[in-house]
């Protein structure tokens, strides 16, 4: 998926207010407008309307505030930020471009993490599919916690302290206060505190707003939700309208075939499944982690 982005004027979005007359529609009066004078010489002072200028990804990437965890330190979380540190990241490195393609092939951006119940990996697989995609320069990647409940990424990233994502949803924080950058193309939205009413909050108008801005700010390829379980709480298909495809982590220990089919029910006419990650499978001969597509 490509990221290139040209610092190219756009047109001004819809709704906004241009002063002037049309000169594709001569004739029409110019709409009224405050003007400001010079208290010394009395002459208007034009400004130019913030609302004109173009808008640029990369300045608002480059507002964003930069951190630089140690890669040891990840590590031993389990989360590699080089193809190197372990045979996993590979894999990973796999799934990654199974992701892009089928994301290319449907034009989609926006991908859901989540597990039929707790325990199955699921926020240890969307933090190194992150880093998997950051390896990319030339694409933009957006991992936020929507665990709402239970709030894991910053503990993985080795964070002891990240801002309530909730401030972010509801309007109250803007982008570049709250979200985090690790090198040139991924930017983090974590959260540390859990919120009583999470399914309440996804669903809220003023989040799909802010998700709606962080996409017209940062113009990344993909955004990665990390989702609570689907099978217990509305949480997910709640989300079903913000998001193109879901992913679903099952552990091999743990997870039982019921419990694949009632996921896929649940998806069905919602969210497309891209596809199910197998995580501790037993067979080691296919290694620690493997990806089917449904």
């Amino acid at each position: 998926m490509s990221a290139d982005h040209h610092d190219t004027p756009s047109a001004p979005r819809a709704g906004t207010r241009v002063s002037g007359v049309s000169l594709f529609r001569p004739g029409q009066e110019a709409p009224s407008r405050h003007v400001t004078l010079d208290q010394k010489t009395g002459r208007e002072i034009f400004l130019t309307p913030l609302s004109l200028a173009p808008m640029n990804p990369a300045r608002v990437w480059e507002s964003i505030g930069q951190i630089t965890p140690d890669a040891d330190r990840l590590a031993g979380n389990g989360l590699f930020t080089q193809t190197s540190q372990s045979p996993a990241a590979g894999t990973f490195d796999i799934l990654r471009t199974r992701i892009l393609q089928a994301f290319a092939a449907k034009k989609w951006s926006r991908l859901a993490v989540t597990s039929p119940t707790h325990g199955c990996g699921k926020s240890f697989l969307a933090a190194n599919l992150a880093l998997s995609l950051a390896r990319m320069p030339s694409c933009r990647t957006v991992l936020m916690d929507f665990e709402l409940r239970q709030p894991q990424l910053a503990g993985l990233f080795g964070l002891r302290e990240a801002a309530p994502l909730r401030e972010f949803l509801t309007g109250e924080q803007p982008l570049e206060s709250h979200f985090l950058r690790m090198g040139r193309n991924l930017a983090l939205a974590l959260n540390g505190e859990a919120v009583a009413n999470p399914a309440e909050v996804l669903q809220e108008p003023d989040t799909a707003a802010a998700l709606d801005m962080m996409r017209e700010q940062l113009q990344p390829d993909v955004v990665i939700y990390d989702l609570p379980p689907a099978l217990g709480s509305d949480d997910v298909i709640g989300m079903a309208g913000q998001v193109d495809a879901v992913l679903l982590v099952v552990d091999g220990t743990r997870t039982t075939p019921a419990d694949i089919r009632a996921c896929e029910r649940l998806f069905e006419s919602r969210i497309p499944l891209l596809g199910v990650v197998l995580n501790r499978a037993q067979d080691r001969g296919i290694g620690r982690y493997a990806y089917g597509k449904r």
